[in-house]
């Protein structure tokens, strides 16, 4: 039969309004489950596409079936997890109502009516042959050696230099070139109009979902969290440091921490004329959680098809734990924002066999280790997924690979490394000292065997994200669900839904995703001298992604069944319509957790060091200075270096414990003392060395947060 032309093929679309119906719903299926490629859409006349039902493999018995018990099961599961909620927390009808609606999910996935999206197929046209390209690959790893221990060598003293950072880069470059694989070129097949509008149409909705997403990051930013407390008040110092030209590769300062954050917000404060404040650092670690959601949805493609990525991005922008630790202004989502990167190219690189996947993993890989600690449980999750890999793939020549790639992405990592790596070499005690303050017995013995410790935080680390996540109020609402309702319920029920298909067709992605979630809180559950502080919102941060991935081929594939099961033209309008439903019911109780809960909760907790420092700067615009201002030291109250960050001087400590008082009293002009109501004996202290003296109380915006202002006139 002769090859029908575009232009049959057009007329085909358009002749009546029923073709040019068939093929909207074609394309938006094609779309949805990526089951039919572009191929197939732009050479084919819309006749010869099949109805969805008929694409699904639906008798007509079974289409004429509405799909009660995926939306039976979901009412369960919401049921159940609104008895978790706080406020409620009625454990034992919440595990009721969540076992009713697993055994609905299992029972129609079993039945078909709750399909599960499917990863992408293999892109065999890029399988890499493990050939080498002998030239560049002897420049790159005899270049790149030699740069690399001249760098290691160079990397003394904990200083960044613009020759070690030099050697350091060409090391990186030489060792990825003599790896990298050309990328072929392949001839674009013509795109049809209609298919040039699905994907402009697409990518609009895309964009509209980020900007929900950047508005719900950005929204309220410098008043949500409204004060900082005694770790930024490190970290600014540290940037402090850093503007004065200590180019440090580890910063030592309370207990040491590696150096991303301090170079980021520097580059903010300068690039934002912000300077050296609370909101600078905040600024920085906002921008490293909107750089995340890219590689959110880029894993969404990589898990199911881009219905899944538009929903895992909505899901992830809107949640409240990623958008908490974005808004710290500590290094918690530097955690997640590398994690996102190594496990697509992972992902991608296991799918493709793409040698340039595994190079770029690896180089996030190292990246990310010079982010926060809790990331060093990556490379394990790394391991982990390519040997699940091979064990799912048993030909000899599938191990073969799997081993190159390995050594591929180490090799990638260890050189990012280089600059921690020396430092961990010159200074071991301190480079895993926060770890093993946690781990092990450096600061107080455990309290008790340390596999019945692990064994607890395990168990207490996977009931976070429906029932309780933790009692540490500077990044979480405490002893609440880590994920909203709505999420929550999506991910329960997501996880015993790829867990039932792992049972059926062994795909070794399932496992990796169900198995990604415990490794990823290792960072919390290994807290075995500080039990209290798991689970951690922080430290299990990287957790969240995976999870919501869950939820979002959970939901995927319940609008699935809706659209498959109902009318052609009732279904689209069911399924869209549950969805838009339950993301503004999952949106509207995220912004009220951040911005209400969190906020108020937040305010009442931590203490009032912008009043104070406000307080200070018109102290120094009456009189011109801050040298005789102080503040009256008192234990578990405000840090006293604080104050001066928002007075615009960061690099000083307003302490004066009250037996110093009078260490004051030779200096010229007016003084100030600011101190705590209760505190009676910086109080008769200064009554008694400056009689003088005029006291007012500072009326707080929140209650129980007032301070005194002892002012003492200058002298005649």
């Amino acid at each position: 039969m002769q090859e029908p032309s575009v232009l049959d093929y057009v007329k085909s679309i358009f002749k009546d309004w029923r073709s040019f119906a068939r093929f909207l719903r074609a394309v938006f299926d094609a779309a949805r489950r990526e089951e039919f490629n572009r191929h197939f859409l732009e050479e084919m006349p819309v006749e010869s596409l099949a109805p969805q039902a008929e694409a699904a493999g639906l008798s007509g018995e079974e289409q004429r079936l509405f799909p009660w018990r995926p939306l039976l099961a979901l009412f369960l599961a919401l049921t159940g997890q609104w008895f978790l909620e706080r406020g409620v927390q009625n454990a034992a009808a919440g595990i009721l109502f969540y076992l009713l609606a697993g055994g609905l999910a299992v029972w129609s996935l079993g039945r078909g009516e709750w399909r599960l999206a499917s990863p992408p197929a293999a892109g065999q046209r890029r399988t890499d042959a493990l050939v080498i390209r002998l030239l560049p690959f002897l420049i790159g790893v005899v270049g790149g050696t030699v740069c690399a221990v001249a760098a290691f060598l160079d990397f003394d003293n904990n200083r960044f230099t613009w020759h070690n950072v030099l050697l350091w880069g060409l090391a990186v470059g030489f060792w990825m070139l003599a790896f990298w694989q050309p990328p072929r070129r392949h001839p674009r097949l013509p795109r049809s109009p209609a298919a040039r509008r699905q994907d402009g149409l697409w990518a609009a909705l895309v964009l509209v979902v980020a900007a929900l997403a950047v508005f719900f990051r950005l929204y309220r930013l410098g008043e949500v969290p409204a004060e900082p407390f005694s770790d930024h008040a490190e970290k600014i110092l540290d940037v402090y440091d850093l503007s004065q030209g200590q180019y440090k590769i580890f910063f030592e300062r309370n207990t040491g921490r590696e150096g991303l954050q301090m170079y980021l917000t520097l580059a903010v404060a300068r690039l934002f004329k912000t300077g050296l404040s609370f909101l600078s650092l905040k600024i920085g670690t906002v921008i490293c959680g909107l750089l995340t959601l890219p590689y959110v949805y880029l894993l969404g493609r990589e898990v199911g098809n881009r219905r899944v990525a538009l929903l895992a991005l909505f899901l992830v922008g809107m949640a409240y734990w990623p958008n908490v630790i974005s808004r710290s202004g500590l290094r918690f989502p530097l955690y997640p924002l590398f994690v996102a990167p190594v496990l697509y190219y992972l992902l991608r690189g296991l799918r493709n066999q793409n040698r340039n996947d595994f190079i770029l993993a690896g180089f996030f890989l190292g990246l990310g280790l010079h982010g926060y600690s809790p990331f060093r449980i990556v490379p394990l999750l790394v391991v982990v997924g390519v040997g699940l890999h091979m064990f799912h793939h048993h030909p000899r020549r599938a191990w073969m690979r799997a081993v190159i790639w390995i050594g591929i992405v180490a090799v990638i990592a260890l050189l990012v490394f280089l600059p921690l790596l020396r430092y961990a070499f010159d200074n071991p005690g301190l480079f895993s000292y926060r770890a093993m303050s946690r781990l092990g017995t450096v600061d107080q013995p455990l309290p008790g065997p340390a596999w019945q410790i692990f064994l607890s935080n395990v168990w207490k680390g996977l009931l976070m994200f429906n029932w309780d996540d933790g009692e540490i109020w500077v990044h979480s609402i405490p002893h609440r669900p880590a994920l909203d309702l709505i999420s929550a319920a999506l991910f329960l029920l997501g996880g015993v839904l790829v867990s039932v298909r792992y049972l059926r067709r062994r795909h070794w992605l399932d496992l990796f995703l169900l198995l990604s979630i415990p490794i990823l809180q290792l960072p919390s559950t290994l807290s075995l001298a500080f039990p209290a502080e798991n689970p951690a919102l922080n430290r299990a941060g990287g957790a969240y992604l995976p999870a919501l991935l869950l939820a979002a081929l959970a939901l995927d594939g319940l609008a699935d069944s809706l659209q498959a099961r109902t009318s052609r033209r009732l279904g689209p309008w069911l399924a869209n319509g549950l969805v838009v439903l339950l993301l503004m019911w999952s949106s509207f109780q995220n912004f009220h957790l951040v911005f209400v809960q969190y906020d108020r909760q937040f305010r009442e907790g931590a203490w009032n060091s912008s009043e104070m420092g406000s307080v200070i700067a018109e102290f120094r615009q009456d009189y011109g200075t801050t040298d005789t201002v102080w503040i009256v030291a008192y234990p578990h109250w405000v840090d006293t270096r604080l104050p001066g960050v928002w007075a615009g001087i960061p690099n000083r400590d307003f302490a004066i414990w009250p037996e110093q008082i009078e260490m004051t009293l030779p200096l010229a002009g007016p003084k100030m003392f600011l101190l705590r109501p209760d505190d009676l004996n910086g109080l008769e202290t200064l009554q008694t060395l400056y009689p003088q003296g005029q006291m007012r109380r500072f009326a707080s915006q929140v209650a129980s947060h007032d301070f005194l202002i002892y002012f003492v006139p200058a002298e005649p």
